[in-house]
């Protein structure tokens, strides 16, 4: 069986069939404002059904790339397709596309079912269809209960689930999402990022999502696209932009990683070995089993996430493994797991995280330790840009 990055979340993954036709297609898309310039020459594709992140700090262009799917801003240059259909100067209401917004914009005089039914009233449906609309609507974000209550009757996860039923009671094609969860606190926006999920996967519909907030975006996508000043710099699953960043900048962004300046000793063509570099950091010798473009003399950067490294006091007993001396720094203690602060015997500062298994250990590691911190050749990688 072939080795993949990563669980695997769902059998789903139209983009990697040739034959595939994007649901969605940004076609060199750039926006100016002024002289600033907040999306460059950008071109992206996402498919039909699938739940896609743009992620990146503030100011990277992903909300301004999403209000120009919305209609909300017009490119300066290049085209949106919308199912191979140029989308350019359709307004915003005729597009097959919602957008729920970070504040939610609730109508405060209004019940949770009249927010809802708000849009569809607006297109003049039916008020039967309406009412059978707005009570699926209900049941399928667990509301039914508080159809009469106003918002200000409702907690922060209740507001933001009549939110997502408004925007979904009108169908769209394709549902964009706002940092939709930012209000919430840590433990109700994990258990909505789960509720969204399961929502997006029973209708079928395809959910454009913009968040800074890195484990979301891990959490509910099919893909992830990361932005920096207005570009993509890399577009892949969650499994492969935190096990194979393509860049220090995806490496260092998404999650907690150590990374630190080499120059390549030998490559495998020089080693005999497939796929083997070695690599030198101001003394410390590293093995890395990679294939990568690099070559004997270049400055690379060597990165490890911290839960690949062992923390023990005693040496390593196998010799075939990275290893290195220091000294416990400082510890934090997350409950799940522990992360170790180590100083090496050359000054540099790497991290370890151990998970946290057992209640009790036997012969706890603590502060001012001198340690042995591992990790085999396989559990790190290079990075040349």
């Amino acid at each position: 069986m072939a080795k993949t990055l990563g669980p695997v979340k769902r059998k789903f993954s139209p983009w990697m069939d040739p034959a595939s036709v994007p649901f969605i297609r940004f076609e060199n898309i750039t926006k100016r404002f002024g002289t600033f310039t907040a999306v460059d020459n950008l071109t992206l594709d996402i498919y039909e059904r699938e739940f896609f992140s743009l992620l990146g700090p503030s100011g990277c262009g992903k909300t301004t790339l999403m209000r120009m799917l919305a209609g909300f801003e017009d490119p300066t240059e290049g085209r949106i397709l919308l199912q191979g259909k140029d989308i350019s100067g359709v307004p915003p209401y005729k597009r097959p596309t919602n957008m729920m917004f970070q504040s939610y914009a609730l109508f405060p005089h209004m019940t949770v079912e009249k927010n809802i039914a708000f849009g569809l009233e607006q297109d003049k449906l039916p008020k039967g269809e309406i009412t059978a609309r707005v009570e699926e609507m209900l049941k399928l974000v667990k509301l039914e209960q508080f159809a009469k209550r106003k918002p200000n009757q409702l907690s922060g996860g209740q507001r933001q689930r009549v939110a997502l039923a408004r925007s979904l009671a009108k169908r769209p094609k394709v549902l964009l999402l706002d940092e939709p969860l930012g209000a919430l606190d840590k433990k109700l926006r994990e258990e909505t990022q789960f509720e969204l999920m399961d929502i997006q996967h029973s209708l079928g519909l395809t959910f454009l999502i913009v968040t800074h907030d890195q484990e979301e975006a891990m959490t509910v996508s099919d893909r992830i696209a990361v932005m920096d000043k207005g570009v993509i710099v890399q577009v892949a699953t969650p499994a492969e932009i935190y096990e194979a960043p393509n860049s220090r900048y995806v490496a260092d962004f998404i999650g907690d990683i150590n990374i630190v300046e080499a120059t390549v000793k030998e490559t495998a063509s020089g080693l005999g070995a497939p796929g083997i570099v070695e690599l030198d950091s101001q003394g410390l010798s590293i093995t890395v089993e990679q294939e990568c473009a690099a070559v004997r003399g270049d400055t690379v950067a060597f990165a490890i996430r911290p839960e690949k490294v062992r923390i023990s006091a005693d040496p390593p007993a196998d010799p075939s493994v990275n290893a290195v001396h220091g000294e416990v720094w400082d510890i934090g203690y997350l409950g799940d797991f522990s992360v170790f602060i180590v100083r090496l015997d050359d000054g540099r500062v790497m991290r370890a995280a151990q998970a946290n298994v057992s209640r009790l250990v036997d012969r706890p590691i603590t502060f001012g330790d001198m340690v042995w911190l591992t990790w085999p050749v396989e559990a790190g990688l290079v990075l040349t840009r």
